[in-house]
């Protein structure tokens, strides 16, 4: 049954989508406020560098392995009461980091965090099919993960200028009182879906959970939007979260700030490139595969060059280097879309959450390989950072393969989502069908 919407004039469905959004914002902002306060948590908690990379590893095991439970739950629950508990949690911990003083506790909240966290973006992009029409959700779905990068942005200016000027409680109470003012405002003004429109939930006992689970990885989709996020999103994560500025100060002879800065343009890309793949996915959705294939292939290209150097690389190249992995970001929101074509509503939380998983599985298993290699080739060398960047082939190389075979299996199955149709049927066929 094909459900009801508001109509395009109508601001319900922007409404909600924009409360949405401020509590993604607040997820991206509480997630990285940790790295521009790492050396005041040092000095506060009495921490060495081990103890700080703690933080970040403990946030992203935990954001990892809650995808698939957040997932579940989005499927029993809706996405209102999934972004107000995500909110409530990360709120809760940001309040317990600007108020403690023990670094097992801080360690504990930054884990709470990523359990908040993974509530989130899987719940707000589920709103868009019970609001707009199936046109309109790729570039949505684009579009909600850019604007998710403004709260990038807070904590590198406003929270750091609270930080500098009021001190570290005055800056973790203001993230925590944000928290309160987004779900207070999904309270009021959210809405899983339009009055008197049916919402797809499952009314499941948890025992079922999982062969539930079990029948949404069965389905190709599902499986071609992991590899899809498997192979796309990880070289920028591990870029930006840890190996990318000891890089290009040790081994590119940059000064930290110029590797600090050259960052920033990876959010540049994101905005460029996440329209443009929406709009493909939207106009066009039969070459999504492709778009992945090409950016897993253009990614390796570049690192193959780059890495073939035997001397420092030139600063274009470094430019484009992190232009083409940040690119990598909003393809793998291709992911969601290949789970929303390929699972019924009914088990759409459950698709998003599994393949979310992908990215931030890799981006684990290669942050630790690499760690693994520098430390055996004796720390940080060209030569050493040289072969650690190598281990990104064999996630590429997985997950090009995962691809291939899973869209040719996928193409012959049914879309159980939003299309309702084969894949390939699209524009003036689909309208006709419709």
């Amino acid at each position: 049954m094909t459900q009801a919407r508001p109509s395009g004039r109508s601001l319900r469905p922007w409404i909600v989508w924009g409360t949405g959004l401020l509590a993604y914002v607040v997820a991206v902002l509480d997630r990285t406020t940790f790295g521009v306060s790492g050396l005041d948590a040092a000095d506060r908690f009495r921490a060495g560098p081990g103890a700080l990379s703690t933080f970040v590893l403990l946030q992203l095991i935990v954001y990892a392995a809650m995808q698939i439970p957040a997932g579940v739950l989005l499927d029993r629950i809706g996405p209102k009461a999934m972004i107000v508990t995500g909110v409530t949690v990360l709120s809760g911990a940001q309040l317990t980091l600007a108020l403690t003083q023990s670094l097992p506790i801080a360690v504990g909240a930054y884990g709470t965090v990523g359990l908040g966290d993974a509530f989130i973006f899987i719940s707000v992009i589920r709103l868009l099919p019970n609001w707009f029409a199936p046109e309109r959700v790729p570039l949505l779905t684009q579009l909600t993960g850019i604007c998710g990068q403004f709260g990038q942005l807070l904590s590198a200016v406003p929270f750091l200028a609270i930080l500098l000027h009021g001190g570290w409680t005055a800056a973790y109470l203001s993230t925590a009182a944000l928290g309160v003012l987004a779900v207070a405002l999904m309270l009021a003004l959210g809405r899983d879906a339009p009055e008197g429109a049916p919402i797809a939930l499952q009314s499941r006992t948890f025992r079922t959970v999982f062969s539930d689970v079990t029948a949404v990885w069965s389905r190709p989709g599902t499986k071609l939007g992991f590899f899809t996020h498997l192979g796309t999103p990880f070289s920028a994560n591990v870029f930006t979260l840890m190996w990318g500025v000891p890089y290009l100060t040790t081994t590119q002879g940059l000064s930290r700030s110029l590797a600090g800065a050259s960052l920033t343009l990876s959010v540049a890309t994101f905005v460029v490139v996440g329209l443009l793949v929406g709009t493909v996915s939207a106009r066009r959705p039969q070459h999504r595969e492709s778009v992945v294939l090409v950016m897993i292939a253009l990614t390796a290209l570049v690192w193959t060059v780059l890495l073939a150097l035997p001397s420092p690389a030139p600063h274009w190249l470094l430019a484009v280097l992190i232009v083409v992995i940040s690119a990598g970001q909003p393809v793998s929101i291709l992911a969601f879309d290949f789970a929303r074509t390929y699972n019924p509503p009914a088990a759409l939380g459950t698709a998003q959450g599994m393949v979310n998983t992908g990215g931030f599985i890799a981006t684990l298993l290669v942050m630790q390989a690499m760690g693994i290699v520098i430390a055996l080739a004796g720390g940080f060398s060209f030569a050493a950072f040289r072969l650690a960047w190598t281990v990104q082939y064999v996630v590429w190389a997985v997950a090009a393969v995962g691809v291939v075979v899973s869209a040719r299996k996928a193409r012959s199955s049914v879309a159980l989502g939003e299309t309702h149709m084969p894949v390939g049927l699209t524009g003036s066929v689909q309208e006709a069908l419709e």
